[in-house]
């Protein structure tokens, strides 16, 4: 939006910031708010503090940094005020955790380190954020963020956590575990609780799906075809007790099998052609199929041990879950799939389309990183990197909200 545009949203915009920056108290802090809002929302080719400054006819660039980088509101009830004002415009369908990641020239800020960036598509020094999105097929929002804290961070008499105000009980966690804390959060705030999804970076793990389970929290998740399970008829087999010595415990008397291979098994005519939405080229169709398995391996085996009380108490039988596979026309074999907790019953077109839904918060990442600078940010701090992706998600919120009221003309 051009200067003009970005003005006349400014009783709009004063009115959102008054209800989604309420726990500002302090009025110097909420006209800096709306002024770095502004900027983020300005035409212009980069979004970092200077000169989104020079572009706003009342902005002020110490002060701006000041509030980025070292006033100390709050972000978490400016989240939640904005979480909560989403989740009830947009009635999502799914709650879609993924990660993304701000490339950096130095590994000065807060986290940085050499990992993969998805950004680049290759190891690369950058920061990794994980992020939890509502979402339906017409609209998304962000809910929650969390930065990774790379393991060489861990250290506490690290210079760099000093300079950048790493918080000193923050250290090194999975992304998984970053994801189940940002979901605890999301139902702390009160807010119903959605069908997770999420790629194979989460989905591969049985910790993190268990995870999903014991919290009650339905899920469809992308996982590879190298997966194995049993099939889902399988038993497992105690022998028969000689009367000296331990019990032989019950397991699988088979060998477990790749997902890619339970999933060809009958070949094409087991898929049928399921259409999900309808894309910009047309309707999105492609054939599917649904099969119950139990997955395999040392970690589900240990979880659902210890979940019936140790391995004397476990029967042996691994917990079921549906696998939707995907294999599309023209393809030699299958080529996508998913594990879910929904059950085997639910329509075939519905879990089609929660596997899918992830493509919505994509939209999220390409307008909030080249429309609103989310990974334009050069201050170095936990604390300025925190508010810098809490500003740029009350930027988008507001402008999502603009594009859903019929009453609106939506900016450009």
């Amino acid at each position: 939006m051009d200067l003009g545009e970005v003005e006349k949203l400014r009783g709009d915009l004063g009115d959102f910031m008054a209800e989604v920056f309420a726990s500002l108290t302090r009025k110097d802090q909420r006209r800096q708010g709306d002024c770095y809002l502004r900027g983020l929302m300005l035409d212009g080719r980069r979004k970092s503090i200077q000169p989104m400054a020079e572009r706003l006819p009342d902005g002020n660039m110490q002060a701006l940094q000041q509030f980025v980088s070292q006033s100390p509101w709050d972000h978490v009830p400016v989240l939640r005020q904005i979480a909560r004002k989403m989740t009830a415009a947009i009635t999502p369908e799914a709650w879609v955790i993924d990660d993304t990641s701000f490339p950096k020239a130095g590994d000065q800020s807060v986290a940085a380190s050499r990992q993969y960036c998805g950004a680049l598509g290759k190891r690369s020094l950058c920061q990794v954020a994980v992020s939890v999105h509502a979402v339906t097929d017409q609209a998304s929002s962000p809910l929650s963020w969390r930065l990774f804290v790379p393991p060489e961070w861990d250290d506490r008499d690290d210079a760099r956590r000093r300079r950048t105000g790493l918080p000193v009980e923050i250290g090194h966690v999975e992304k998984w575990r970053l994801a189940i804390d940002a979901l605890e959060e999301l139902l702390s705030w009160g807010l119903a609780p959605q069908v997770i999804v999420a790629d194979a970076g989460y989905g591969q793990s049985a910790a993190f799906r268990h995870a999903l389970r014991s919290r009650d929290l339905d899920y469809i998740v992308a996982v590879r075809g190298n997966e194995t399970a049993h099939r889902h008829d399988a038993q497992p087999v105690a022998p028969a007790y000689g009367g000296a010595g331990r019990r032989t415990l019950p397991r699988y008397r088979t060998d477990p099998i790749a997902l890619h291979e339970l999933a060809a098994a009958g070949g094409r005519r087991a898929f049928r052609q399921v259409t999900w939405r309808q894309g910009s080229r047309g309707a999105m169709r492609s054939r599917f199929r649904i099969l119950q398995v139990r997955p395999a391996g040392k970690i589900p085996r240990t979880l659902a041990a210890d979940a019936a009380g140790g391995s004397a108490a476990w029967d042996g039988v691994l917990p079921s879950e549906t696998l939707v596979v995907e294999w599309p026309l023209g393809a030699d074999a299958p080529t996508e799939y998913w594990l879910t907790s929904l059950p085997p019953d639910t329509a075939i077109r519905r879990l089609v389309r929660l596997a899918k839904i992830r493509w919505r918060i994509e939209h999220d990442y390409r307008e909030m990183k080249h429309g609103l600078g989310l990974d334009h940010f050069e201050g170095r701090t936990w604390r300025g990197w925190h508010h810098h992706v809490t500003l740029v998600t009350a930027a988008h919120a507001f402008l999502t909200l603009r594009r859903l009221d019929p009453k609106v003309e939506a900016p450009a």
